[in-house]
């Protein structure tokens, strides 16, 4: 093998081994590495290489090293410059150096200013430092010089919402498909948009469409069965489910929608990765959306909590400990009142990271709430979950646990979704169902019993509108339960 490669010509062997890791064999191009390397060590082309390879591989820090001393070795101010350039700000990206990545993009724009992919670099390290400003000249000049491009379209889009601009990043992911009308990722961004502005009418016309043009994937068929469940077309969404669930068989956050569209037997809960996957996603815009729809948890909590310090004439109520807090809603309406320290857990990042930049919460811990009640051994005055159990059919062992880590005479507080009617999943009779929304409904006359069952007094089982969904409210029980 050694003979054979050796006999091939360094200029050949730059070429193959450049093919193979731009292919992904990265197996097969080792051997042509090295022997670049023994041809011409130290050379800006075995270096390069040398660090393609080991970013490939995952080899960070070696790549990063690689693409120095390449960079180190040329004079070079054209296009050889600025791949370099890209090369070493991709491997600063990997390991979280976005000032240092930001650098060499800006360096890749100088050695060629002509140059798209140096400008689409630049915009999307500018866009992951949260500079948006900044980032949206640089993605505009890249799709223009690239207009087919559908990254630099994608990226693009993404600045643009986020900028508030959701019709230039609509119109910006329709030129894209124009464009690449095979590109399923550019579809799937469509439709996301589409739901995030809640314009369920063109989720689900942009859903069709990707259906009929065969453009699709577990992803296209699950955003599809939101914006028709959403649209109340609840057997099309079913359909649209069970093509999600064919292409994506172990996928959660799929198998939970085909649950609740009634087209498999649902779960006890709501699977965590379906939820941390749901909640990830929005956590850039959820407290303006819920502030949109009329919210009104928050406010229930503040009163109760008011009503107990006025009743037990307490200086200060706490530690709080708020359970799926998400954002920190709850931290944000309870913070002018004496109150805490307090603990916010949440299963999502994204959100956890939003409710840390409100500087509310002593401390954040991310975990899911039944593993957190199973393995903290702290008890609390006072608990709260605020619409936090619509992602859990069964109460009995949540409560169970709940009633555990109260200090005796402590409060619970906390919130469903009222049982509908006519629920198209339904798992429990009377009792608790998953809606076609993905969330899961209880009836009053369950929640009481099973508090009870856990050891609880109830203070308030009372029917409120929790918020309004498509202008219509959205009715739930909120309670205050009491371990005596």
């Amino acid at each position: 093998m050694t003979t054979t490669t050796m006999s091939i010509l360094p200029d050949e062997l730059v070429q193959r081994a450049g093919a193979l890791i731009a292919g992904g064999r990265l197996r097969a191009a080792r051997p042509l590495v090295a022997a670049l390397g023994r041809l011409e060590p130290n050379s800006v082309r075995w270096y390069t290489l040398a660090g393609r390879l080991a970013l490939g591989e995952g080899r960070l820090v070696e790549a990063r090293d690689a693409f120095d001393s390449a960079i180190g070795l040329t004079a070079e101010s054209g296009e050889e410059g600025a791949a370099l350039h890209e090369l070493r700000a991709d491997s600063r990206i990997r390991l979280g150096d976005l000032p240092g990545a930001a650098g060499d993009a800006a360096e890749a724009v100088i050695c060629a200013p002509g140059r798209a992919s140096a400008k689409a670099v630049l915009g999307g390290v500018l866009l992951e430092m949260g500079r948006l400003d900044d980032a949206l000249p640089c993605l505009a000049e890249a799709a223009a010089s690239e207009p087919a491009n559908p990254r630099f379209l994608q990226a693009l889009a993404v600045v643009q919402e986020r900028l508030g601009d959701a019709d230039a990043a609509s119109s910006t992911l329709a030129r894209a498909i124009a464009a690449v009308p095979a590109d399923v990722a550019l579809r799937n961004a469509a439709i996301l948009l589409a739901l995030r502005r809640r314009d369920f009418a063109a989720a689900a016309a942009l859903g069709e469409q990707a259906r009929r043009d065969g453009v699709v994937d577990a992803c296209t068929f699950g955003m599809f069965g939101h914006a028709l469940s959403s649209l109340a077309r609840h057997r099309e969404a079913a359909e649209a489910y069970a093509e999600a669930l064919k292409l994506g068989p172990e996928d959660p956050y799929v198998r939970h929608l085909v649950a609740a569209a009634g087209g498999q037997r649902c779960a006890d809960r709501a699977a965590p990765e379906y939820v941390r996957a749901v909640f990830d996603g929005c956590s850039d815009r959820f407290d303006h959306h819920l502030i949109s729809l009329g919210y009104r948890v928050p406010g229930l909590v503040r009163n109760v909590v008011a009503a107990a310090l006025g009743e037990r004439r307490q200086r200060v109520l706490g530690p709080v400990l708020d359970l799926g807090c998400g954002t920190g809603l709850v931290g944000v309406v309870l913070d002018d009142l004496p109150v805490g320290p307090m603990t916010g857990v949440d299963l999502s990042p994204g959100m956890l990271a939003e409710a840390g930049r409100k500087g509310i919460y002593a401390e954040l811990i991310d975990s899911d709430i039944v593993t957190f009640l199973a393995t903290d051994p702290r008890r609390w005055p006072m608990i709260v979950l605020a619409d936090v159990l619509v992602y859990f059919g069964r109460l009995d062992d949540i409560l169970t646990g709940l009633r555990s880590r109260l200090e005796p005479g402590g409060t619970c507080i906390l919130t469903v979704e009222q049982l509908a009617s006519a629920e198209p999943a339904p798992a429990a009779a009377d009792r608790w169902a998953l809606g076609a929304a993905g969330r899961y409904g209880h009836s009053g006359a369950y929640v009481e019993s099973t508090a009870r069952d856990a050891g609880f007094a109830i203070d308030a089982l009372v029917a409120e509108t929790l918020r309004f969904e498509l202008n219509a409210p959205v009715p739930g029980w909120f309670a205050v339960l009491r371990r005596p």
